[in-house]
This record gives structure tokens, C-alpha cells and sequence, in this order.
């Protein structure tokens, strides 16, 4: 911890956790007395009377809890978030602040011989931005060649992701651009905020992504209102390869016979998430001979998914689960040569070829709301033939 002393001192720590302009409005006047701020962050295993045990007598720390109850509950402090207190010549406390998050800090002032607290808030700067790239070995890494977070081609693959299987689609050349909010504090970026809109081309074909919100919630759609949404996702995995193909007459890698082979394998580091392709009904979690490890979903439709081999499961029999949910993380339980999962699907009772199946489609957009799509995507495509750096200039 550090301590400082004098007005500058508590001008710092009523600024915690950001110095901008926009603070200077909620500084208070301040106390002629001379004045100490302590100023640290809460580190593993800290509570608010381990951090303050130096500086506050136990019955203040409770006082300063019970005041700031009513805005936030200080039993809920995070590792690594700021704090500061300022003490009077006596050592009494006189402000408290708390970083909750970027966006919010937790102030306790004494006035008289009362504590009150309240919440400082205040709101990311959000500029538009155009994200393109053209692939050279995967969406991964060309997000990060353009200088951009990972962050953004995860968020890009859960949008296409009932559309193009990343795993095992992409190939060099394909394209991309994304319109995409961009969230700064104090000019510096902090996060991607929504995609707008988006583009994606994959050989001779060209997909769209214009995001709506309806009032069932918001949804990316193509550019005649069809939800990119599908029942199921292309793959249960991201970001992985596929090293077995559904096949009817493979020559087992153990045992060294020709057995059909009804599912797709995705090889994948022990531990990688593999989440439900689709909503469902847990009907197996648990041992299943060769697959070992293994989780079965029934979906609507006379659906059914397999997922085997794994390392871990997280769902239980009967549970329900999400399209996206993780159920379970890859490994090499049952007959495996290595870490990977062993994915599988049925249609009514039938092993069918999850790479070629026609997956039906979500919801499409009210009627009612169709107008409302369609004002909203010709106000955002225009986005996507910006240029990609007007905004990083300056120009958003």
C-alpha cells in the first residue's frame, strides 16, 4: 500500500479509479484538516477487515460496512480491485472508495459523526469500427494480424456459427469485415461492445449478419430477415480440427478392423469445453462403453446428440440444457488413441452425418416487426464500407 498526505491526497483518492474530467464534478468540498489516504487493492483470500486491520479499528471497519450496505455489499470485494480510505489527524476514517468495476466506484464519506455512501457511475465512450481481414491460416489468427483482440473472432464465430463449421470451412482467402462497437474509458479501448453488422466470404458465397432486436430479444439475421440462428450448431467445439469423419466402413485405430464409424471426431487439448449443439434433455451422463465418458441429449424433432470420450461431465441425467451450454470438457476416456471428442448425431432412432445434415432453422422475425428489420439493416450495413481505421483515428 501507499500513503500519501494533504489535499492532493484526498483529491486522489475521490478520483479513484480513473482521473478524467468527469470525477472532478463529483468531488466534494474538502475538510481544512490535514489528511492521510491510504490506496491498494484487495489481493486472494482479502476481506475488507484484512486490508484495513493496519489502519481502522475493527468496529470502524463494521461501521463502514453497515453504511455502505445500502449501496453495495463490501463482503463482495474482488482480488484486484482498488480501494482507498482517507484518516483524519486523530486516525479516524473520513472517505472510503471502492472500484467495483470500471464503471462504478462505491464512495463512503463521514459527515458529522454519520457515514453515508454512495454510487459513482459513469458510461463507456463507444465508437463504431470496421474490423476486415482476408484469412490466411485461420480466423483467429488473421483477428489478431490486424491488430485486434481474439475476443472479436470469438464473438464473429458464435454469429456464423449455425452457418460455417471454423474448424473445418475456412479456407485462405476467405474474407471478412465487421462493424463493431468499440468501448473506451478515458481513451483507452476496454472491450468490443455489439457486432452491428457483418460480412463473410467463404469461396463463391457471401453471408450477412445485420443484428435486430425483436421482442423476443435480439438475433442476427440475413438480409431477408432469416435468423442466422439454426436448431443446431455446426460444430460443438471452436476452434479445433477434425481428425475422423463420419464413416461407415473405417478401419479401427485400435483394434484393426473396419467397423462403421458414426460420428465426426474433433482432435482438441484434454480440458477444451464441448458445449450442446442444441436445447435438449440430458439423457445419459455417464459411462457408455467404448465412448467411456459420455453425455447423450435428446433435442426436439427426433433429434439426438452424442458426445463421447470425455474428461469431465458437468450436466446430470434429466437436466436441461442450453444450445451452447457447456456439458463437458475433451479428453481420452473408453477405447481412444488420444485426446478428442467423438461427436454423434441421430434422426429418429438413425446415425446421420452431422457435417451434411440440412439443420432446420430458428424462429423467423414477427411479421409485424419485418418493416422495423428492414429500416435497421439499411442503417447498419453502410457500416461494414467504412474504412477500417476511420475510427481509430479519431473519426468514429
Amino acid at each position: 500500500m501507499k500513503q500519501l498526505t494533504g489535499l492532493a491526497a484526498f483529491l486522489l483518492l475521490l478520483l479513484l479509479p480513473a482521473h478524467s474530467p468527469w470525477w472532478m464534478d463529483t468531488v466534494p468540498p474538502v475538510a481544512a484538516e490535514p489528511l492521510s489516504v491510504v490506496h491498494g487493492s484487495f489481493g486472494r483470500n482479502d476481506t475488507l477487515a484484512t486490508a484495513l486491520e493496519d489502519h481502522l479499528p475493527p468496529a470502524t471497519v463494521h461501521r463502514l460496512v453497515e453504511a455502505a450496505r445500502p449501496t453495495y455489499d463490501l463482503a463482495r470485494v474482488s482480488v484486484g480491485r482498488p480501494f482507498a480510505l482517507a484518516l483524519g489527524p486523530d486516525g479516524g476514517l473520513r472517505a472510503f472508495t471502492y472500484g467495483i468495476d470500471d464503471l462504478q466506484t462505491l464512495r463512503v464519506i463521514r459527515r458529522g459523526d454519520d457515514l453515508e455512501s454512495e454510487l459513482l457511475t459513469r458510461t463507456y465512450d463507444s465508437f463504431p469500427a470496421v474490423v476486415a481481414g482476408r484469412i490466411e491460416s485461420s480466423l483467429f489468427a488473421t483477428i489478431e494480424e490486424v491488430g485486434e483482440h481474439p475476443q472479436l473472432a470469438f464473438d464473429l464465430s458464435e454469429i456464423f456459427a449455425w452457418d460455417i463449421d471454423f474448424n473445418t470451412e475456412i479456407q485462405v482467402g476467405d474474407g471478412f469485415r465487421v462493424a463493431v462497437e468499440k468501448l473506451f474509458l478515458d481513451g483507452r479501448f476496454v472491450r468490443y461492445g455489439r457486432i452491428l453488422a457483418a460480412r463473410f466470404d467463404r469461396g463463391d458465397r457471401t453471408l450477412h449478419a445485420v443484428r435486430f432486436e425483436t421482442s423476443r430479444g435480439a438475433g442476427y439475421y440475413d438480409l431477408d430477415g432469416t435468423p442466422l440462428k439454426k436448431a443446431f450448431l455446426r460444430s460443438p467445439l471452436r476452434f479445433t480440427r477434425i481428425s475422423s469423419r463420419f464413416n461407415l466402413r473405417r478401419l479401427h485405430p485400435v483394434h484393426k478392423v473396419r467397423r462403421a464409424h458414426p460420428a465426426v471426431d474433433y482432435a482438441a487439448p484434454r480440458g477444451t469445453p464441448v458445449n450442446a449443439s442444441a436445447d435438449g434433455v440430458v439423457t445419459l451422463a455417464g459411462t457408455w462403453g467404448g465412448l467411456g465418458r459420455a453425455v447423450r441429449l435428446r433435442h426436439a424433432n427426433g433429434y439426438e446428440t452424442i458426445y463421447g470420450h470425455l474428461s469431465r461431465i458437468f450436466v446430470r441425467k434429466g437436466q436441461r440444457v442450453s444450445q451452447g451450454e457447456r456439458i463437458g470438457a475433451v479428453g481420452s476416456t473408453g477405447v481412444a488413441t488420444g485426446p478428442h471428442l467423438d461427436y454423434r448425431m441421430k434422426l429418429n432412432g438413425r446415425y446421420v452425418n452431422p457435417l451434411q445434415i440440412q439443420l432446420p432453422p430458428a424462429e423467423p422475425i414477427p411479421e409485424e416487426e419485418r418493416q422495423a428489420f428492414f429500416a435497421a439493416r439499411d442503417r447498419q450495413l453502410p457500416l461494414l464500407d467504412d474504412s477500417p481505421d476511420r475510427v481509430a483515428r479519431g473519426e468514429g
